[in-house]
């Protein structure tokens, strides 16, 4: 038995653990207008270059014609609404919250998928939704019942936010056709002038120095494009998809330990609490899918 997809899959998560922190870092000297659109053109290219490998830049401009209006959606939900909203959202909260609240969007989608595919709603998706959602007020709280004071409810509600336009983004992925890879370059092609357009709109473009263009890069290149890569490859040679997908659950954990050392944010004990509420819910959600 070959264990290749192990390789991929740990080193997505690994890139993926540490894109919390680059966020952080990034927007020290970026604006979230700015970050974006640094990172998109980034991803743009590597996916470029994914695509160019695997030998289909043939089939872009074919799959792009047989659903334009398509594609101009998916863009604007994925990157432009997606990470406006969340890169805001790691502005206003610290990692360890943003982190903790986007990992929610697995338990939403099942329940949009419900009314809009017409698929059935289980007791154990509103189950796992009602704990996973406890460990939200945890989070946004500090344990802080009483008073339900969040320090940013702007924050928490951007980072809430992105999970329903990134449920939104996967239930029109459920229409796709064609080639992932090539899918998600032309999303990006299609996303960078209109993100150009909302930072010549904004009029706030700050200096750019090589720490925020380096932290750009790393976002576009690891969050976006190459690990996404990654991923589609771990998930196409495992023997069965759960033995990829359920090794998702080390990424959070990961992010905090880069959070905790690198940003030096103290990690409450009240983010551990919610975060193990957020993941007993998605691990709760998983069981009896494992054969799948």
């Amino acid at each position: 038995m070959t264990y290749k997809h192990y390789f991929f899959a740990f080193a997505a998560i690994f890139f993926w653990s540490t894109v919390a922190t680059a966020f952080k870092i990034a927007l020290e000297s970026l604006t979230v207008p700015q970050l974006l659109l640094i990172a998109s053109v980034f991803s743009w290219l590597s996916l470029l270059v994914i695509v160019a490998i695997n030998g289909k830049l043939g089939r872009i401009k074919a799959q792009f014609r047989q659903k334009p209006g398509y594609y101009l959606i998916v863009a604007l939900f994925n990157p432009v609404l997606y990470y406006l909203a969340l890169f805001k959202a790691y502005d206003l909260l610290p990692a360890q919250q943003a982190l903790s609240l986007n990992y929610t969007w697995a338990v939403l989608l099942p329940l949009l998928a419900a009314p809009i595919l017409k698929q059935s709603l289980t007791l154990k998706d509103i189950s796992c939704a009602l704990i996973a959602y406890f460990g939200v007020v945890v989070i946004a709280t500090k344990g802080d019942f009483a008073s339900m004071s969040f320090d940013s409810p702007l924050g928490v509600g951007l980072a809430l936010l992105s999970t329903l336009f990134w449920c939104g983004y996967w239930l029109l992925n459920t229409k796709a056709e064609g080639d992932a890879n090539v899918s998600l370059f032309i999303s990006f092609s299609l996303a960078i002038p209109m993100l150009v357009i909302v930072n010549l709109g904004l009029n706030d473009w700050h200096p750019i120095t090589l720490n925020g263009l380096m932290a750009g890069a790393y976002v576009g290149l690891f969050e976006m494009g190459i690990t996404f890569a990654l991923w589609l490859q771990a998930l196409k040679l495992a023997p069965k998809a759960a033995s990829v997908s359920n090794l998702v659950f080390l990424s959070p954990i990961l992010s905090i330990v880069w959070i905790a050392l690198i940003l030096g944010e103290k990690i409450e004990v009240t983010t551990l609490v919610g975060l193990g509420f957020i993941l007993a819910a998605l691990l709760f959600q998983k069981i009896g899918k494992a054969g799948s």
